[in-house]
């Protein structure tokens, strides 16, 4: 039987560290972090290039500690009101390798924290150019769309009030024309990440989510 990845550890350090989030705190437990979050993470990373790349040869998966997948624990409180200084999750992101550090591009996503566990792929944030590319190809490719959504594909995220200029109200998805995100999650128990069959289960999630994926990777002109 293969050993789990990740152990409740992982969850209780980020449940101290919300209630101590502060240099000293860390410092006399970054050893916690090294072993219970960061280690496990990377390792999962490392493990997980064989079946994602399964699913699409061109997703970047990166077990580097600095400059790869996993995102760094550290919060960018330049422009924020909220000072403290770390992350309460741990996360990584899986982007098309030929998109660098382009945020526009879509990608798969792993985010675990306290009762907030997600995974799933698609495009969160991006700029006009590619959120217009993909609208635009719902409105070229109206039956492939339509074939995703009736796969049962949730896409979630957020949206205009209204139908942006240059497109009909009376499209047949004109809802999903009003996106300003598009990805699909699902959700895991903590029970669930902890679980020896875990690469499975958001591999699993990562595979559900491929045909929107696929319709955006070449919407925005990337190869799948």
């Amino acid at each position: 039987m293969r050993a789990a990845h990740f152990s409740p550890r992982l969850f209780q350090f980020f449940r101290e560290l919300e209630a101590h989030n502060e240099r000293a705190w860390f410092e006399a437990n970054r050893g916690r972090y090294e072993t219970d979050v960061k280690e496990p993470m990377l390792r999962f990373i490392a493990d997980l290039g064989k079946p994602l790349h399964a699913i699409s040869s061109h997703i970047d998966v990166d077990p580097r500690p600095v400059g790869g997948s996993m995102f760094r624990i550290h919060r960018d409180i330049r422009f924020s009101k909220d000072k403290s200084p770390y992350k309460t999750n741990v996360g990584a992101h899986f982007p098309h390798a030929r998109a660098g550090k382009d945020e526009s591009a879509p990608g798969f996503y792993l985010h675990l924290e306290p009762t907030d566990c997600v995974g799933g792929g698609g495009l969160w944030h991006p700029d006009s150019t590619a959120l217009k590319r993909v609208r635009d190809r719902i409105v070229a490719r109206t039956r492939e769309w339509k074939a995703i959504r009736a796969a049962g594909v949730s896409v979630e995220g957020e949206s205009l009030k209204r139908v942006p200029p240059g497109y009909s109200p009376a499209h047949p998805f004109a809802e999903d024309l009003k996106m300003k995100d598009v990805y699909v999650m699902e959700r895991f128990s903590e029970r669930d990440v902890c679980a020896p069959d875990f690469m499975d289960t958001f591999v699993d999630a990562c595979r559900s989510a491929a045909p929107l994926m696929k319709f955006l990777t070449q919407a925005v002109g990337l190869p799948w």
